[in-house]
Formats: C-alpha cells, sequence, structure tokens
C-alpha cells in the first residue's frame, strides 16, 4: 500500500506539470514587424552614421522591451511617402504581423502636396502625401489583410545641419516650406487614421517633443563679434550658418531629444519607443 507521502509527492508533480502547461500556453507568440520609414527608421541600424551620437534607435528599444517582436527595418534616408510608395513592389516587403509606417518629414522638406482626404479616399496617384499613403497601405492589405497597421506622424525640427557633412543643412518647422506647414503633415496622417480606424503616434503634437527641447542650444557666429555664442530657440532663427567656415552647431553638449536638429537622440528614441510600445501592448 502507497504512504501518503507518496500521494502527496504525486499531487505537487501534477500541480507543477499543469502550472507549466499554463505558463506556456500565456507564451506570447513570436510577430514579425516591418518598420517602413526614413533616416530616422535607417538610423537604427546605422548608427556609425550618426558619429556614434546615437547608441540605440527606437526599434531596438521597443524589441528589447517586447522580445516576442521580430524587426524588418525598411527605413530609407532622405526618402518620401512618394518615393516608398512609387517603388512598392521592389522594396523586399514581407508578409508580416505588424506594421509601422513613419514618414512625411521629407515630404514637407521636398515640398511635396499633401493633397486632401479625397485622394486617399479615391486612390488618386502618387502625386500627393494622401495618395502615396494610399498606396502603401494598399500594399500592406494586399501582403496581409489582418496585420496590424501604426501610422506615426512626424516629429517637429529645428534648423538641420548633418553631422557628416554640414553642407546638408535645412531651416526648422517653425516656418512653411512651399507655402505648407509640417504641423499639416502631421495632421494629414491623423485623418488617415482616423479615416482608417488605426492606431497613430502623433508625434508632433507631443509634448516631449516640443521644438525649443529639441537642442539646447545652436553654436553660431555673433554677426558683430564674430565669437561663438550659444544661442537657445528662437534666439537662434535667423542668425547666420556658414558650412564652409563654421564649427559644427551642435556640439554634445547641445544634444536633447535630437543631435542635430532633426535626427532623434537616444533620449527622442527612448521617447518614440515608449509610445510605441503603448500602442503595440494593446495588440495583444
Amino acid at each position: 500500500m502507497k504512504s501518503l507521502k507518496h500521494y502527496i509527492d504525486m499531487k505537487k508533480i501534477f500541480i507543477f506539470l499543469i502550472a507549466i502547461i499554463v505558463l506556456s500556453s500565456f507564451k506570447q507568440k513570436q510577430q514579425t514587424w516591418v518598420a517602413i520609414g526614413d533616416s530616422i527608421t535607417y538610423l537604427n541600424d546605422h548608427t556609425d552614421e550618426t558619429a556614434n551620437r546615437l547608441s540605440k534607435g527606437y526599434l531596438t528599444r521597443v524589441v528589447d522591451r517586447l522580445p516576442y517582436l521580430q524587426y524588418i527595418n525598411k527605413g530609407y534616408n532622405g526618402w518620401t511617402s512618394g518615393n516608398i510608395a512609387q517603388h512598392i513592389d521592389s522594396l523586399g516587403l514581407v508578409r508580416a504581423d505588424i506594421y509601422t509606417i513613419f514618414l512625411g518629414t521629407n515630404d514637407w522638406w521636398q515640398g511635396r502636396p499633401i493633397g486632401t482626404l479625397e485622394d486617399y479616399k479615391k486612390n488618386s496617384g502618387n502625386t500627393t502625401l494622401y495618395g502615396s499613403f494610399r498606396i502603401i497601405i494598399n500594399k500592406i492589405h494586399a501582403l496581409n489583410p489582418k496585420a496590424k497597421i501604426i501610422l506615426i506622424a512626424p516629429m517637429q525640427r529645428a534648423d538641420f545641419v548633418y553631422i557628416l557633412g554640414y553642407s546638408n543643412n535645412a531651416y526648422g518647422s517653425y516656418k512653411a516650406k512651399n507655402g505648407q506647414q509640417l504641423e499639416s503633415f502631421a495632421n494629414a496622417i491623423d485623418s488617415i487614421a482616423q479615416f482608417e480606424n488605426i492606431p497613430v503616434i502623433d508625434l508632433y503634437h507631443n509634448r516631449s517633443l516640443s521644438i525649443e527641447k529639441l537642442v539646447k542650444f545652436k553654436r553660431l557666429k555673433d554677426p558683430n563679434s564674430g565669437r561663438y555664442v550659444n544661442y537657445t530657440y528662437p534666439q537662434s532663427v535667423g542668425i547666420p550658418f556658414d558650412p564652409k567656415t563654421d564649427d559644427y552647431p551642435y556640439p554634445k553638449s547641445a544634444m536633447n531629444i535630437t543631435y542635430d536638429g532633426l535626427h532623434p537622440s537616444d533620449k527622442g528614441d527612448s521617447i518614440i519607443a515608449n509610445n510605441l510600445v503603448k500602442v503595440l501592448k494593446r495588440f495583444n
């Protein structure tokens, strides 16, 4: 006759096995995430092109916290939504569980027309931001009709100076380009998300990413004395910068949300990742 201790031990083993089975059933299934974007997305895997001022981009930060995700980086330096739409069938996009679309800042700078929501609804072609987004989203639906899609509206911009080539520079979003404000591009992306009933992360209107917080200062020559001065925003606006003779205007001590006025620093990418993780967790 088996002892009471034997039955107790067997019961413990049984309970342990049940616990293992239950815990295994809650293990998150691996999912593929395709991140479509511009240089902000691209630089996640090319931190050397930031002069190593960025150590970890927003994609890596997200999967560090959500390890069941495997990302595929489809970020392209300088590309607009029009470039993505034009090459949509040759980008090697694959069927995935989740897609993010983080575009718009280059559309603004390159002066592309925004268009109207009717361009999106009527699939009017790759001539406006709305039309380009329709092409991109149509492609995603063709790859996986059940895929989750998240739109990310562009963040504000300070004056940009490329750290590896000073002649590549651009003024910030404090004034219009081709008669259009960057905010209008962010609002257009918001309206597409509302129409499609999909999540949108509106970085433009995120107070943590406001223009006065993007850099601590811009180091420029005082036009009168010729001496370098650390100008904060908006005092820096209008102070000339000569890429041929002047020092780089954003030393490391000027870094804050961005390291160059446009591209997020570790601090900026952490804010983006935090917002994205909040949305991704809703899908579980």
